[in-house]
């Protein structure tokens, strides 16, 4: 079986995003379009679609769910980063209020002001992939996971057994692009 994690397309960069309620702007919307006719041109086999349930992963899931007449499964265990008070506000009001603090200056334990350190995030998502993967490797089948950036840093960091940090990202991923883990005798192995 196949997990394609995909991080969802392009949202407004001039807010913080986090747990931002920005929808895609209109060339994420193309994004998503793009990946939904790939997802069918290629016959994944898709069974299952489950997404973070912040409105720029689900706008994205939306288009794939409607090619492949599926239905979506939220899951916001798999939101981003806890932003807390930044969540949605524009960059230049941010480097007012709160100079200098991104998710990379955090240190492990630092709380954004009313959001979740790195260490809260990096334990969240892993607790919610624990908990997936006993779901979806019940089933056997091919499914999409449309998620954030960060959260697939640290799915990736767990399945590859690297070591987790917010001050630099394993590498980079863009907007509605596929990674697919394939799960061999219980490994997960990223597919190139």
């Amino acid at each position: 079986m196949i997990c394609y994690l995909c991080r969802h397309g392009k949202d407004d960069d001039t807010v913080r995003g986090g747990w931002s309620q920005s929808p895609l702007t209109d060339e994420g919307v193309a994004q998503a379009a793009e990946l939904a006719s790939f997802v069918k041109r290629c016959d994944l086999g898709i069974q299952y679609i489950y997404s973070s349930d912040l409105p720029r992963a689900m706008q994205t899931a939306e288009a794939v769910a409607e090619t492949l007449s599926l239905p979506i499964i939220p899951m916001p265990a798999f939101r981003e980063t806890n932003n807390g008070d930044l969540a949605g506000m524009k960059n230049e009001l941010a480097a007012v209020n709160y100079p200098g603090l991104y998710w990379n200056t955090l240190d492990w334990e630092q709380q954004y002001p009313g959001g979740e350190s790195p260490r809260e995030f990096y334990e969240r998502i892993c607790r919610a992939w624990e908990d997936f993967q006993k779901e979806i490797l019940s089933r056997n089948e091919n499914v999409l996971l449309v998620t954030h950036g960060g959260v697939i840093h640290v799915i990736l960091s767990i399945v590859k057994g690297e070591v987790y940090t917010n001050k630099a990202p394993l590498r980079k991923i863009r907007n509605a692009e596929l990674i697919a883990l394939e799960n061999i005798s219980g490994i997960w192995v990223e597919q190139v």
